[in-house]
């Protein structure tokens, strides 16, 4: 079921045959058998083949260190860098299986540590090149004006980029139980992680971070000499940059928010096990209750048609950016985050924001069979399938979630992988052929309906229903 050989040179350089993999995990082949053999539509089946797989196929890069301790260092797709956020996201599908296949956990954990090393290199930084000498990256961005290192591929300060460290740990001791990542050295970065973010609470001034860019795109860069638009210090942690990597309007970006008590309450739990002695916990706690209380006081606006929802970005003066960016977190994202419940009166109201044309970052083909949340970063009218995912991953309606497979279906432009985005009226127009973190996403998605809603794949026309 996989893509003939000049269609795999046209999207990525490295095909799901086994002699060019870069990972391969016994665990994750049982499961695509297991999976497949229930997918009755032949280009769902072919897209969960072909997505799941493709981060271990194409971007990972493991290794043992000197003394035995394992080092995973994983690219987006066609960018050669290591990106916090991504990174996470893209091998975030394989930890259930990780119990199954001591290898699978043993790459998970070399990730770890290796996120472990970037954060304490930088915090501020949102991707890292394998090294200072790696010879494959492109070195524009060591001309950024902000205090670049041969080490960081691009210093662009993302609060999710730190949560996301969090959350892969988290999960990862909560499947395996493994205590060998929690060392000195991770207990460093946390406390540089915890630091960093109430440094960002810009409470007595506007901390260390600048950063500029001598560029055409106005989302490239920060205003105000680099420090960002002003804020009024309420409690919420500024973040400089959105998920997209583009720059906020308003400095505290209101989902990174959310997914920031939910990251510093897991690391509270982890630091209660892991290093009971050390008062960490107790601050991670407390910060997550002040984000927590100030999101409520200040996050919450009033819409004209839909009530009372959450903002994207507020600025603690009053002043607030509605809409949604298909990047996670997201909105759309907070219950597949552990923010809140899918029911939250208010996450429903939110929702339904978000997904409907009040949204300025939601488009619709003109025969409205496409729809779904865009970003700014790739520009109107682009649609991303990772938004497709999300809602379908956030959702109980088979007839919802059935219709976001019919569109998954159709936005694949060919290729039978995703991409970033595509154009509503013609799929074929797609940005990043080798996106690797929406073809996980996607086979989570297939692995959630299967275990869930079964009937909507094993029925032969699985993603057709309205």
């Amino acid at each position: 079921m996989n893509l003939p050989a000049k269609q795999l040179i046209q999207t990525h350089p490295a095909a799901t045959r086994p002699s060019v993999r870069r990972f391969s995990s016994p665990a994750v082949e049982a499961k695509i058998a297991t999976i497949s053999a229930q997918i009755s539509d032949l280009q769902l089946r072919e897209l969960f083949i072909n997505c799941y797989p493709n981060t271990l196929d194409t971007t990972v890069f493991h290794q043992e260190n000197q003394g035995g301790t394992p080092d995973t260092f994983v690219i987006t797709g066609d960018i050669h860098a290591l990106w916090l956020r991504d990174s996470c996201a893209q091998v975030w599908p394989y930890l259930p299986l990780a119990q199954q296949d001591p290898a699978l956990a043993r790459m998970i954990a070399g990730l770890i540590r290796r996120h472990t090393q970037c954060i304490l290199l930088d915090p501020y930084a949102n991707a890292f090149n394998d090294g200072p000498g790696d010879g494959t990256q492109h070195r524009e961005w060591q001309n950024d004006h902000t205090t670049m290192r041969a080490e960081i591929h691009e210093r662009k300060w993302e609060l999710d980029s730190l949560c996301y460290a969090i959350r892969l740990a988290h999960g990862y001791w909560q499947t395996t139980q493994d205590a060998s990542v929690f060392d000195a050295d991770w207990l460093a970065a946390m406390q540089l992680t915890v630091a960093t973010m109430k440094e960002q609470q810009r409470k007595t001034d506007a901390g260390p971070y600048r950063f500029t860019r001598q560029t055409h795109w106005q989302s490239d860069t920060l205003p105000c000499n680099g420090m960002g638009n002003p804020l009024k210090p309420v409690g919420l942690i500024a973040s400089m940059f959105r998920p997209s990597d583009d720059a906020c309007i308003l400095p505290f970006l209101v989902p990174s928010n959310h997914f920031a008590v939910v990251s510093l309450r897991q690391l509270a739990s982890l630091l209660d096990i892991h290093y009971p002695q050390v008062s960490l916990a107790k601050t991670c706690r407390q910060l997550a209750d002040e984000v927590e209380a100030a999101l409520l006081a200040y996050a919450r606006v009033q819409h004209p048609k839909h009530g009372t929802i959450w903002a994207y970005e507020v600025d603690g003066f009053g002043n607030a950016i509605m809409m949604d960016d298909a990047n996670v977190p997201s909105l759309l994202s907070l219950p597949y985050l552990g923010a809140c419940r899918a029911d939250d009166p208010l996450y429903r109201n939110t929702r339904r924001f978000i997904l409907s044309d009040d949204n300025p970052w939601y488009f619709t083909s003109s025969d409205g069979k496409l729809s779904g949340v865009g970003s700014p970063h790739t520009l109107a009218p682009r649609i991303w399938p990772m938004s497709l995912i999300m809602r379908a991953l956030t959702s109980d309606d088979a007839d919802e979630i059935a219709r976001c497979l019919t569109m998954l279906k159709h936005s694949d432009g060919g290729c039978a992988l995703m991409h970033e985005s595509f154009f509503p009226d013609d799929p074929s127009d797609f940005t990043r052929s080798w996106f690797a973190w929406a073809n996980t996403l996607f086979g989570e998605l297939i692995l959630r309906v299967a275990k869930d809603f079964p009937a909507l794949l094993q029925s032969s026309t699985a993603g057709e229903a309205a």
